[in-house]
């Protein structure tokens, strides 16, 4: 299969490190214009530097706003323009038990996890709709449907995304538009390898044998027996922004390495 994106122009919120990153980097090795987005000035700036060195050829630009505002969402979308693809992907997680959740931090990680995506969809979708072409992808997690309890939040935050992504899907039927949302689990990004990286200093052990630990601790049923890499959430991120995923809209596709257990 070769998935050329030659000729559209591509939005990925969230996107100067981690899954983001790697989702950036694959649409724009298959032709695509890509915007990235992060939330500083440096930070993007930095990442943008990085991919271009690695992509001399492709057409990268860099946007620093802080999406888990209106007013972040209404100066990314302006200064961005029009885009054939967007992808929701920035997002956060702090483990914190159910009982020291506040109010503010409930309201902080819906912001951010879910309303940054309705904006950014509410922006794009009306061109796409009228042109006839488009793709949207949601950036989900396994958490969705196998809510974590050390992250009750986060977990509710991923299952908004996969109510909006469906929702959205239905609302444009027959359009040539597709919505689709994709289900990570475990992954070597930016911040769960933080996290395993300060486990495996604050315990003693190495990086791997903390990955190790969390799977059978808090992901005993993963069938890979692994974290996922980047590359490979990319990998169905890229698919299904192409022509080739024409038939594919309202799914969920995961990309959890067997951690979900169920066939559908």
């Amino acid at each position: 299969m070769q998935i050329d994106l030659r000729g559209k122009k591509a939005v990925v919120t969230g996107s100067t490190a981690g899954i983001g990153r790697a989702i950036a980097e694959g649409l724009a090795r298959a032709g695509a214009a890509v915007v990235i987005n992060g939330r500083g000035e440096e930070r993007v700036g930095a990442a943008l530097r990085d991919m271009r060195a690695l992509l001399p050829e492709a057409d990268i630009t860099g946007l620093d706003a802080d999406l888990a505002t209106q007013a972040g969402a209404d100066d990314l979308a302006a200064r961005a323009g029009d885009a054939d693809i967007l992808v929701n992907n920035v997002g956060t997680a702090k483990p914190k038990p159910f009982l020291e959740l506040t109010d503010g931090d409930w309201r902080d990680l819906f912001e951010l996890n879910v309303m940054s995506g309705i904006r950014m969809t509410r922006r794009f979708l009306p061109a796409m709709t009228r042109r006839g072409w488009g793709r949207v992808v949601f950036v989900s997690s396994e958490s969705a449907l196998a809510i974590p309890k050390e992250m009750i939040d986060y977990g509710m935050t991923k299952t908004a995304q996969l109510a909006i992504s469906r929702g959205v899907a239905e609302s444009v039927a027959g359009t040539g538009v597709t919505i689709n949302a994709v289900l990570p689990g475990p992954t070597n990004s930016e911040i769960l390898s933080n996290w395993m990286k300060a486990t495996a200093a604050s315990e003693g052990i190495s990086q791997d044998e903390a990955e190790q630990d969390f799977l059978r601790t808090m992901r005993p049923t993963s069938l890979l027996k692994r974290f996922t890499t980047t590359d490979e959430v990319a990998n169905m991120v890229v698919y299904l922004c192409s022509e080739q995923a024409s038939g594919t809209t309202g799914a969920a596709l995961r990309v959890d390495g067997g951690v979900l257990r169920q066939i559908a």
